[in-house]
């Protein structure tokens, strides 16, 4: 109980913590405005996380940026590779690579921004064994024509094709549209594999399926209205699920919308409130309709002049079908002391049903809470030119009930994993420092 508390409070530590400078001004003394100082047109390009969500407006900005034509270029990525072992009698071992690179391209006219976007992930190449990676507790998707367990899904080779425009009206108001044959609608924080939170830890979150797992969907149409501190959106989607195929396309009708009220009301945090309808989201269930509810807030703070922690608390809700309702709960936190040395950890709790975990008869159709508490440490070694490279070690104990301890073979069984990452390198171009270089 004890090192559970002191795991909280090491990570809700960030929230009350007092922010010793600015990363982004890279010695540079003046410091930009605040949120609410802000016109729609000065919104900072570090506001955008993943799809049209956003993130504090204090978070280190990363990328590769150069311009041609009129236009600005951005690259950038987070690329894992390692070793991941589970234990027990669910457990397994695997080589595996996961994360994703990005293109971005943007171009400013009068007050409007236009925006071009492709990522791309490796993972249909780099986890696909057995239909994903080993992860204990994770639930979600389908291997062969069966619901996968403990383990979790590759991501497609394709995670966005999109475009956004956005238009200032005036100084306080403005409006976005976001269109994607591949892209994240308005449903949830930012996605997992894009939160500066996770950006450490190489696994998915055990509340993928409850909080964010809407984030790569085939036909995306979002309109937003926006002011320099809230966004209020609205989007409509094709809901279902990707198929096992991870590398083709899977459009099918939008029969999905959702809507969410974005807020920074400062530099340092982001909240969002969703909900979402999903009429048909499984596969192996296409009659069984989902509503999804979500919150979430993100405080993300400079330390020192190279360093960074940044904590999110999220919460998701799932009614489906015939199951009833279900909850996911998780507090994560990346603290950078310096660039170079950065401890990461996350706490979750989930209920699970035993349709989704893949259990017998008896236990199918109840309801279990699992957990999950992981802790790590990543040592980044450069940059080198425009990348950063780290070597890394994830550990993670898992609680679970008195019922699931024959299945697991364990009342707390473990997992980790050693590994190499390579990510984008801080920008340090003072052109992009700053509110200057900007969008909503």
């Amino acid at each position: 109980m004890r090192s559970t508390l002191l795991m909280v409070s090491l990570l809700v530590l960030p929230m009350s913590a007092r922010a010793q400078a600015n990363p982004h001004s890279h010695g540079q003394e003046q410091q930009p405005a605040p949120s609410e100082q802000l016109s729609v047109e000065e919104i900072p390009m570090t506001r955008t996380a993943s799809g049209t969500a956003w993130q504090p407006d204090a978070s280190p900005h990363a990328g590769l940026h150069w311009g041609a034509a009129g236009w600005d270029f951005m690259f950038h990525g987070l690329l894992f590779g390692g070793y991941d072992w589970q234990g027990g009698e669910r457990g397994d071992d695997a080589v595996l690579g996961v994360g994703w690179v990005m293109l971005m391209a943007e171009r400013k006219a009068n007050q409007a921004h236009v925006g071009v976007r492709v990522m791309l992930s490796p993972e249909p190449f780099t986890a696909q064994r057995h239909g994903g990676y080993p992860l204990l507790l994770q639930t979600g998707e389908t291997y062969r024509g069966e619901p996968l367990r403990d383990r979790q899904h590759p991501h497609d080779l394709f995670m966005e094709l999109a475009t956004t425009y956005t238009q200032a009206l005036s100084k306080d108001w403005g409006f976005q549209l976001y269109v994607a044959p591949v892209g994240e609608p308005a449903l949830g924080p930012a996605a997992f594999p894009h939160r500066l939170s996770a950006s450490s830890d190489p696994l998915a979150v055990l509340g993928h399926h409850w909080e964010d797992s809407t984030h790569i969907s085939f036909g995306v149409l979002t309109a937003g209205v926006v002011t320099p501190t809230a966004k209020l959106e609205a989007s409509w989607f094709n809901g279902r699920e990707p198929d096992e195929n991870r590398k083709d396309f899977d459009f099918r009708k939008l029969d999905s919308y959702s809507v969410r009220l974005s807020a920074n009301p400062t530099r340092e945090v982001s909240m969002q409130v969703s909900y979402g309808f999903i009429p048909s989201h499984d596969e192996l269930h296409p009659d069984e309709p989902l509503h999804r509810l979500t919150a979430s807030v993100m405080v993300h703070r400079p330390l020192g002049s190279g360093g960074h922690w940044a904590t999110s608390a999220v919460f998701g809700r799932n009614v489906e079908g015939e199951h009833g309702a279900s909850n996911a709960y998780l507090l994560e936190s990346n603290l950078d002391l310096d660039g170079l040395n950065v401890f990461f950890g996350r706490i979750e709790y989930v209920q699970k049903t035993g349709h989704e975990l893949v259990l017998p008869e008896p236990l199918e159709e109840e309801t279990f809470g699992v957990a999950s508490l992981a802790l790590g440490y990543l040592r980044n070694f450069g940059p080198l030119g425009p990348m950063l490279p780290g070597v890394g070690v994830r550990a993670a104990v898992n609680p679970i009930p008195e019922d699931l301890e024959s299945t697991y073979g364990s009342r707390i069984p473990v997992g980790g994993m050693i590994y190499l990452r390579l990510s984008s390198a801080p920008m340090r171009h003072e052109g992009h420092a700053g509110h200057g270089d900007s969008h909503p």
